[in-house]
């Protein structure tokens, strides 16, 4: 038989399977609508059976949906005879014959772990290329060359499906590679569940690859253990969830939340970043300790007695009672916010009693709840009381904290220093930040968030009543009349919808976070709060971090939160990047962290790196569309990405909008993208931040010294630590082709010279 034949065969099975998938789509979509149709009694139950069977079909239908694409991607033939086709999902015929073996399931394991030395009982394993539903290819692997008669054996062909899918071209969102996953790769897939896992690789290892199988191997095998609790899927960018988004729903599951680190504290979604050093502080563990201090500065004591009204009679708010009252609520171990309760309950027990003398009484006796209901409907009491143990929200303990300076620096004191203290502050009211949520989340879980939404702020009366603090802090006093003209009671906050993705205190299964080198203590203390087992996966780069140390290991990373109880496994080679881009980029990282693993590139690439020197930066970005359309000439058909310092976005987004304008046929500047729809376009503007774990045929590295500045050490020395990482990134994002374009001296130009004067261009 030919491989034309061989195509025809396997595109009978392919039809095959297309026309159960659309039979199965139609009847979820009956049964569906016969859901949706259905009329139930007034009965809670029968509504809730009826929604839950409609949630079902839902679920079912979009899995089916997504199966489109390559819904078989290969087949095993056994030793015995027995062949089994491999694809998204698992499909039976209706006698409940097996058509299809979902690639999770144990018996899909061999299509991946069988070598000619170990074949796991097979003698062939086939790769089943398809576009849309036609099939374009088959590729064979020869497992067992005696299981094969001889005419088996005069027709093989191919050299294996994993080099034809890293000359594929990039379609702007991370292509599905199931059906390419090497032997270690699978393996790391399917480990256990139990405990936290380390994935370290350099780019092009495939390491995202190995986070979203494995999110979707856990959900298929432990069903039972996770699926009601789901999986927390971060990654750093809405760039990068973007890219990845369909990879999931294309593997058939549909049971992770997908949010990036400014995404975790519900009602707040940010992608806006702190400087640097500004970053470092609020990542450091301890902002832990500096929070629980400005929680605990609302429980005052007063420093001298107050008399309150209640109603005729005056009742005298003593310190020694409020102290005794805090130190109660404080027992109680309950966040801040509940145990405000105890406190109000046994310091309103108190002025019960001095409220019933006032009237003559030994003791309150039987009109304490009476003199109780007296004393609530008090303002000088109830505004008293806040004053004592104000009610909080986690955004006005946190703004607070950060723009009023006496508070920050008494929280921090003999914490943080007077320099860290300075990064901090803030003016009031200032946007928030991604490195502001773990410390949103921290003061939420010392506060409590019940019926008080993470992004509502203070209530106004309950502001004003802070502002008495500081003036009382400060020496100035507002009397509690004063004060009682701005009280008003908290109103109910709304109920949470969606528990999974807005519940604060929801757990999770287990936890997959991609780039997680760029997880701060901070953040990462969050998340094993959002999954208290420690069943994690974390899969990053040591080398990509953006503040790259070279004695940062991944035991110093994870001991404060599980201590030395984590395995690592490496990923070593780099499928995408060719070794003429890779070389150089990692001899800049060798010169600097030599003790950090680097990966090899297995492909040499057809291309050197080229470099192009201007005199200026303005000339570099008047020259940037002539680049962008002779790169996306190059890669005819292919994506680009131009990586850009965050200084000169403004300038390159202007210059190529200018250059657009003009009329120009089919012009290639008519495909840009900016922001988190870049990778919608054929050409990408992004930072190196964005940038991250995304790839593309051509990539145009803007102004690297920008990137990673050249600076002078006291030894006079040039220091180049800073932005080293973030750089190793933008010079790895390509799968063929690297320009840099420079107009002043960066890190680079001792590492890229190798590729000769014909590549070194001036421009400008």
């Amino acid at each position: 038989m030919t491989e034309r034949s061989e195509i025809a065969h396997e595109q009978a099975q392919i039809d095959t399977l297309y026309a159960r998938l659309d039979d199965l789509r139609a009847e979820t979509r009956e049964s569906l609508s016969t859901v949706r149709r259905s009329k139930v009694g007034g009965h809670h139950q029968n509504r809730s059976e009826r929604d839950a069977f409609a949630t079902m079909y839902e679920d079912t239908l979009i899995r089916y949906q997504s199966a489109e694409e390559g819904l078989c991607f290969g087949r095993i033939d056994a030793a015995d005879g027995e062949t089994i086709y491999i694809g998204r999902i698992g499909l039976s015929a209706p006698d409940r014959s097996q058509l299809l073996m979902d690639w999770r399931a144990p018996a899909s394991e061999p299509f991946y772990r069988a070598t000619a030395a170990e074949p796991s009982g097979l003698v062939r394993r086939r790769h089943v290329a398809t576009r849309a539903r036609t099939v374009t290819g088959v590729e064979d692997d020869v497992l067992d060359l005696e299981g094969l008669d001889e005419d088996e054996r005069s027709r093989l062909q191919g050299e294996g499906a994993l080099m034809a899918s890293l000359d594929a071209r990039r379609t702007g969102r991370m292509g599905d590679i199931v059906a390419t996953i090497q032997s270690e790769q699978d393996r790391i897939i399917r480990r256990d569940l139990a405990g936290t896992l380390v994935v370290q690789g350099g780019p092009g290892t495939g390491k995202t690859a190995v986070a979203l199988h494995r999110a979707a191997y856990l959900l298929y095998r432990h069903r039972e253990r996770i699926a009601k609790s789901g999986v927390l899927l971060i990654g750093p960018s809405p760039v990068f969830l973007r890219y990845i988004e369909r990879v999931l729903p294309s593997l058939g599951e549909t049971g992770a939340v997908l949010l990036t680190p400014g995404q975790l504290m519900p009602g707040v979604d940010t992608a806006l970043r702190d400087a640097p050093d500004t970053a470092a502080v609020k990542g450091d563990l301890r902002m832990a300790d500096v929070v629980r201090r400005m929680v605990r500065s609302y429980q005052r004591v007063p420093t001298e007695e107050q008399r309150l009204g209640v109603g005729p009679y005056a009742v005298t708010l003593r310190p020694a009672d409020v102290r005794t009252a805090r130190e109660r609520a404080r027992r109680t171990d309950d966040s801040h916010n509940d145990a405000r309760t105890v406190f109000v309950q046994v310091l309103l027990r108190s002025l019960a009693e001095e409220l019933a003398r006032a009237q003559g009484l030994d003791t309150p006796g039987e009109r304490l709840p009476e003199f109780l209901e007296d004393l609530r409907a008090s303002r000088d009491v109830r505004i008293a009381v806040n004053l004592c143990w104000l009610p909080l929200t986690p955004a006005g303990v946190l703004d607070a904290l950060l723009s009023k300076r006496h508070r920050l620096a008494a929280a921090s004191r003999g914490v943080l220093s007077a320099a860290e203290i300075d990064v901090l502050h803030r003016p009031k009211g200032a946007p928030l930040t991604v490195e502001d949520v773990p410390l949103l989340d921290e003061i939420a879980e010392l506060i409590g968030t019940d019926g008080v939404p993470a992004d509502r702020g203070q209530d106004p009366e309950v502001e004003y009543a802070e502002a008495v603090v500081d003036m009382t802090e400060t020496g100035t006093w507002v009397s509690p009349q004063q004060l009682a003209q701005r009280y008003r009671e908290t109103a109910a906050a709304g109920e949470v919808s969606d528990r999974a993705a807005h519940d604060r205190e929801w757990t999770f299964g287990h936890l997959v976070a991609d780039e997680a080198q760029e997880l701060s203590p901070m953040q990462l203390r969050l998340l094993f709060r959002r999954v208290p087992s420690k069943s994690a996966t974390l899969v990053g780069d040591l080398a990509q971090a953006s503040a790259t140390d070279a004695g940062r290991t991944w035991h110093s990373v994870l001991d404060p939160h599980v201590g030395d109880r984590f395995g690592l496994e490496e990923l070593t080679v780099s499928y995408r990047t060719p070794r003429s881009i890779m070389g150089p980029a990692n001899a800049l990282l060798a010169a600097r962290f030599p003790a950090l693993t680097l990966p090899e590139a297995v492909r040499e690439g057809d291309e050197a790196p080229t470099r192009r020197h201007y005199g200026s930066v303005q000339s570099l970005v008047e020259d940037m569309p002539a680049s962008i359309r002779e790169e996306a000439a190059a890669v005819d058909g292919g994506r680009v990405a131009v990586i850009v310092p965050e200084g000169l976005m403004e300038l390159v987004e202007h210059a190529i909008a200018a250059e657009s304008a003009q009329e120009r046929s089919s012009d290639v500047l008519e495909d840009v993208g900016f922001g988190p729809t870049a990778i919608d376009h054929r050409i990408a503007v992004l930072t190196p931040y964005d940038a991250k774990g995304l790839e593309f045929d051509s990539v145009i590295v803007a102004e690297p010294t920008l990137i990673a500045p050249v600076q002078a050490d006291p030894t006079g020395d040039r220091s180049t630590d800073a932005g080293i990482g973030a750089l190793y990134v933008a010079l790895t994002r390509s799968t063929s082709r690297l320009t840099i374009l420079a107009a002043n001296p960066s890190v680079l130009d001792e590492h890229f010279t190798e590729t000769g004067p014909e590549a070194d261009v001036t421009a400008g």
